[in-house]
């Protein structure tokens, strides 16, 4: 499964292009409070297991791959009802600021598509803190977008090339600040620039 990409790679390319890199092409993974809270949420929820909810089934910690475009990973929470098919992310903290969980959730939906043979328009991001699923909608948009992603990560994966630590706000809570420091990457490129 080595040329496959993991679905989570959608969700840390989107956050961040290098960290992705880091993690995916490096190895590298650093913990703080909030990817603790990430993995024990995700242990708890990991229990593989499947129950009947009236008309709903749910199954948990289903892995998902996908020929067409080579992903491969484990969703949270797939239900079925009425014949349609929702993946459900859990996350940690009340709602995403960003894209990233979507993508994810997109890039399960697409698995779900190859593997059920049914289109898959409605997926589910779980924040734990506030108790309450956001709504992804499977949007053509989206699709392409998460495409792309998948692309870009590829690209990543098969050249091993480093993209360029940015500084954003989302730096404020990676646990990889302190291996990438992309203020100090910026203070040398403009030295560099000015030279």
């Amino acid at each position: 499964m080595d040329d496959y990409i993991p679905i989570a790679a959608l969700n840390q390319y989107a956050y961040c292009p290098h960290r992705c890199w880091r993690m995916f092409c490096m190895g590298g993974f650093v913990d703080n409070q909030y990817t603790v809270e990430g993995t024990s949420l995700h242990d708890r929820v990991h229990t593989i297991g499947e129950n009947q909810r009236e008309e709903t089934w749910q199954v948990r910690a289903v892995w998902l791959k996908s020929e067409r475009y080579r992903l491969i990973g484990k969703a949270d929470l797939v239900e079925e009802t009425g014949g349609c098919w929702i993946p459900i992310e859990y996350k940690r903290g009340n709602r995403g600021e960003f894209d990233n969980d979507a993508l994810q959730v997109c890039a399960q939906a697409l698995c779900l598509e190859e593997m059920t043979g049914k289109p898959v328009t409605l997926g589910y991001v779980y924040y734990a803190h506030s108790h309450q699923r956001q709504p992804v909608e499977i949007s053509p948009e989206l699709r392409q977008t998460a495409i792309a992603t998948i692309a870009a990560i590829a690209e990543i994966l098969n050249t091993g090339k480093m993209p360029p630590a940015i500084y954003t706000p989302r730096c404020k809570g990676c646990s990889l600040y302190q291996q990438c420091l992309p203020k100090a990457a910026d203070k040398v490129g403009r030295y560099r620039e000015a030279v």
